[in-house]
């Protein structure tokens, strides 16, 4: 199960991790929906891009531009959070989203907690897999900790004072757009 659209849905895509005996050039892709990492990808290029049901997933020190001329091909990018102090992840996210166009799902993986989905969700991402030893349903409730925002982000563009008319006299105590 995961978290996609802020709601709880059956996860049809498996995530290839590697082995420790495992090479990117030798590892063999099911059939099926799998979401490969990015160096499975660059390895297995030609045979990979013939496939639709193929994503990708990145690691916190690779970068969205690792991407740029393949990124609308992907219907799901992955990052993946090996610890969830690493906050590189939220980065590269905004990256694919605000620089390269990334329309298709933006999932979270790796050890994703309840109080990041929030603010993951500001950067771009629309899909969470959060650890298998917290109950999803708790993690949803991360995506409604706030009701509004100040700052401008991939979620919402527009800050608050944007978003919101004044009542009152516009011409005293108000800045000038």
């Amino acid at each position: 199960m995961i978290i996609k659209n802020k709601t709880i849905v059956a996860d049809d895509w498996t995530v290839l991790r590697l082995q420790e005996h495992d090479t990117a050039e030798d590892i063999i892709v099911s059939v099926g929906k799998v979401i490969v990492p990015l160096k499975v990808w660059r390895a297995q290029h030609e045979t990979l891009q013939q496939r639709k049901d193929i994503g990708v997933w990145l690691t916190s020190d690779e970068r969205a531009e690792d991407l740029k001329d393949d990124v609308q091909k992907f219907s799901v990018i992955a990052i993946d959070f090996p610890k969830f102090s690493d906050g590189r992840g939220y980065s590269i996210a905004y990256n694919l989203r605000a620089r390269l166009g990334y329309k298709g799902e933006l999932r979270a993986i790796g050890d994703v907690l309840r109080d990041q989905l929030f603010y993951m969700h500001r950067v771009g991402f629309d899909a969470f897999a959060p650890r298998p030893d917290r109950k999803i349903e708790d993690a949803l409730k991360g995506l409604s900790d706030f009701s509004e925002v100040y700052q401008t982000s991939f979620n919402p563009i527009l800050p608050l004072f944007r978003r919101t008319q004044r009542k009152g006299n516009s011409t005293v105590g108000t800045l000038n757009d």
